[in-house]
């Protein structure tokens, strides 16, 4: 797989070549989806719920986060990889986004971060573009601002709240980000943003009408089961198949089943007459 960069997804843009984006949070997940060619793997902060049975992203830290997207990296070494700020690590000042952005890039080898917001997060992006460092927006539904939203629920349903997130897109792409992502937005809202936009704009509960497609990759293979939002496809159910792997294996074992002389290391005959003899005299 050839490196992808941000030159790679601004030429799919132009050529209208519908982009792939996914999740991973670990070295094998992260093999497996550059072999089938994804474009973008997110380490996202929905590592907390998938991966460690969080109730939300929210208690996610930075340092939780570096050590699984280094390994994400060496997994992929040449997808785009986006390192996703945490709650609270860009909020507090600009200066901490940028010291923590900066991890993300000089100790994990990210091509970009992503950090949630609209408006309110343009100055930051400013400051992280001039410290040379990729940033990608997110808006519509963003789940660190779940309590403001009082749960997870579609953003730009009505007239008013649409023409926010359109503004909000401008206002991002204007301040520098080279990707945005929206979430849980009307397929209406989405389209006009797309057309209007010269970065590539990508949906995760977005609609058909973007440049690009992402879902957390936990949903799409059926393995997390707490909930699936309305947008996901599931394209296998890993979850089954595995517990149903872990039956068949208990059941083998105690019937005696498992482990069969296949799956045993033989000594040499006279070695196993040897070593029986030698214990027969104790």
């Amino acid at each position: 797989m050839k490196k992808v960069t941000i030159n790679t997804l601004l030429e799919k843009k132009r050529n209208k070549e519908q982009m792939t984006w996914l999740t991973a949070y670990d070295y094998p997940m992260a093999q497996m989806e550059e072999k089938a060619g994804i474009d973008i793997i997110l380490v996202g902060d929905s590592i907390g719920m998938t991966t460690y049975g969080m109730e939300s992203t929210l208690p996610v830290t930075m340092d939780l986060l570096i050590g699984h997207t280094k390994a994400v990296r060496k997994g992929a070494p040449n997808v785009f990889l986006i390192g996703d700020m945490p709650y609270m690590s860009y909020q507090v000042s600009i200066e901490e986004a940028i010291r923590n952005a900066g991890r993300f890039m000089a100790d994990c080898a990210c091509d970009a971060v992503k950090l949630e917001g609209g408006r309110d997060v343009v100055e930051t992006i400013k400051a992280l573009v001039k410290a040379t460092i990729p940033t990608v927006g997110h808006l519509g539904l963003t789940p660190q601002s779940i309590a403001m939203f009082g749960g997870f629920k579609a953003q730009g349903r009505n007239v008013d709240a649409a023409v926010r997130i359109i503004e909000d897109a401008r206002a991002l792409e204007e301040a520098g980000a080279c990707v945005i992502l929206l979430e849980a937005v009307p397929p209406e809202v989405s389209k006009i943003i797309t057309e209007k936009a010269k970065v590539p704009i990508f949906g995760i509960g977005g609609g058909p009408h973007v440049d690009g497609q992402c879902l957390i990759v936990h949903d799409m293979l059926g393995m997390f089961e707490a909930f699936t939002p309305k947008f996901v496809k599931k394209y296998a159910n890993i979850g089954e198949q595995v517990v149903k792997a872990l039956k068949v294996f208990k059941e083998e074992v105690n019937k005696g089943e498992f482990p069969a002389p296949e799956h045993c290391y033989k000594m040499p005959e006279e070695e196993v007459q040897k070593l029986e003899e030698m214990f027969k005299k104790e």
